[in-house]
């Protein structure tokens, strides 16, 4: 009976653990054993979630070192995203100049403008450099010591004259140098706008102080026009 009871238990999965025979009966300890296939299920298991976290957590910690290095080599900070201020004229000791603005009503001499001053110099009354003062300053006002030369009536008019004027004193003896200035089409008494004494007349020979206002230059008569500003006489 042990024996067939036995090959039973063991034949539907048990398996015998201690067997105390008795007098009258024995008794027989049997267990089920755990079926090897869920054995090998958790084993399994839990070997593909032990890989499963150590895969995170190896990703974890190459993305904490990728991040760190990235954030120490480029901080980025309010301050240093701002402009840094320019030190004052008071902390360095030097005062920024203004840059000059232009003036309109400043007048050219020789005195105050070298250009000026070689202009009135030249011996070529058709020298190109007249022409390109001229361009360069239309509509600025020149002063220089000059005196009539030529002075004739405009297209023929009574009042009206075109009168040629070149640098410096009037002389017979020599030719004046600098530019061929000329008013063209002006009234004697009130066109040329005579400052102190107003003269009776003037004519060829009369020294003049002349300002006037740069018009243009005629390249085919070689003739530096003004339009005069103030005259005085010398």
């Amino acid at each position: 009976m042990e024996s067939r009871t036995i090959e039973k238990q063991e034949g539907e999965g048990w398996e015998v653990v201690s067997q105390a025979p008795g007098k009258i009966r024995t008794e027989i300890t049997f267990r089920r054993p755990a079926p090897r296939s869920r054995r090998l299920l958790w084993i399994v298991g839990g070997g593909v979630l032990t890989l499963a976290l150590a895969t995170i957590i190896t990703i974890g910690v190459i993305g904490e070192k990728n991040t760190a290095p990235a954030e120490s080599a480029s901080p980025v900070t309010t301050d240093a995203a701002e402009p840094s201020e320019q030190p004052s004229s008071k902390a360095t000791g030097t005062a920024q100049a203004p840059a000059p603005a232009p003036n309109d009503d400043f007048v050219l001499t020789p005195e105050n403008n070298p250009e000026f001053a070689a202009l009135l110099a030249l011996t070529d009354t058709c020298s190109p450099d007249i022409a390109a003062f001229a361009a360069a300053h239309r509509g600025q006002t020149i002063s220089f010591p000059g005196s009539i030369v030529a002075m004739g009536p405009h297209e023929g008019a009574r009042t009206r004259y075109d009168i040629l004027i070149n640098a410096g004193d009037f002389s017979e003896t020599f030719s004046q140098p600098g530019p061929s200035f000329q008013f063209r089409d002006e009234n004697t008494v009130s066109d040329l706008h005579f400052v102190g004494s107003v003269p009776d007349t003037i004519g060829v020979g009369t020294n003049l102080g002349v300002t006037a206002e740069v018009d243009r230059y005629v390249d085919k008569q070689c003739l530096f026009l003004l339009n005069p500003v103030s005259t005085a006489v010398r």
